[in-house]
């Protein structure tokens, strides 16, 4: 029996699936490479019936979807759909899933791993180590602990039907506000998704709000923080550091001046960036495809 084509980007190909993940997808689909689709739309528009979206190499525009008259489903590997026009795509009679929740350890490793990071100066180690002129440490390398730090996690949500049992299950206080946890953190941490509520969320207000001594953690989008703001406050020394995995644009501009500050650690985006994470991403992917195909419900839909 033939199977269902999907389109993506060619596997392997930047910003694309790799192609490890490969065999996982062809088990179930067709792959039409986009490369391919466009140099021969007549011959593949009407058998592609899913869309694989993985970061934002393959855009999905109006254009692209008024091709393509069988289409049932977008699928999004991870979980930010901010690069997605759900209600454009919707309006088509075409659905959205993503991949949450199995993203989920990866990201907190990484939150975990640029708190340490900024806080011990891992990096500045590692570059003494690798260019040192000298063999004495300069005071400038003196880290700071995390035992015994307060961590204020902005975006933390608990699940269960009393709350409270869970907090003290993990050893966290549920802070009333965000000037709350503000002031009292040494770590702020933020997991929050993005939207127009959590657009530029941390800027001047909440840095003059933050101790001196404080590290701002973003592992979000880097939207939900206000840079300019985020440059501002570190230049003036209203924080101590900032380790971010997340920016805009993505990656930044070389001369942008967050990079030119010592006391930052910015990553490009690899939170989610395992070979195990990266696996089960694309397992649900398929799942959510073969839902769709089916005409039946799709585990990770995505609605506007």
């Amino acid at each position: 029996m033939e199977k269902p084509c999907i389109l993506a980007t060619t596997l392997g190909a930047p910003g694309g699936i790799y192609k490890c993940f490969e065999p996982c997808i062809e088990k179930h689909f067709t792959i039409i490479p986009y490369e391919r689709f466009v140099q021969r739309k007549e011959d593949f528009a009407a058998k592609i019936q899913a869309l694989f979206v993985w970061g934002g190499a393959l855009k999905v525009d109006q254009s692209l979807l008024q091709s393509l008259p069988n289409l049932k489903a977008v699928v999004n590997g991870g979980v930010g759909v901010d690069h997605l026009d759900i209600p454009l795509i919707n309006g088509f009679g075409v659905k959205v899933s993503n991949t949450p929740h199995v993203v989920d350890n990866a990201t907190a490793d990484i939150g975990m791993s640029l708190m340490l990071a900024s806080a011990r100066k891992i990096v500045e180690g590692h570059n003494f180590s690798k260019f040192r002129e000298s063999d004495d440490f300069p005071e400038s390398s003196l880290g700071t602990d995390v035992s015994g730090a307060t961590l204020g996690i902005i975006g933390m949500v608990f699940y269960m039907l009393r709350p409270e049992s869970e907090e003290r299950a993990v050893g966290a206080t549920y802070c009333a506000s965000m000037k709350e946890l503000l002031q009292r953190s040494d770590f702020v941490m933020v997991v929050v998704n993005l939207s127009p509520q959590t657009h530029k969320l941390i800027g001047a207000k909440e840095f003059a709000m933050m101790k001196p001594n404080s590290t701002l953690i973003n592992i979000s989008r880097g939207l939900v923080v206000d840079q300019d703001a985020l440059v501002e406050a570190l230049q003036k020394k209203m924080i101590r550091a900032a380790a971010l995995d997340v920016t805009y644009p993505e990656p930044l501009p070389r001369d942008h001046p967050l990079l030119a500050i010592p006391n930052v650690i910015v990553l490009p985006h690899v939170g989610t960036h395992t070979m195990e994470t990266s696996q089960i991403m694309v397992e649900r992917m398929v799942t959510n495809a073969l839902a769709a195909l089916a005409g039946g419900q799709i585990p990770d839909e995505v609605k506007a």
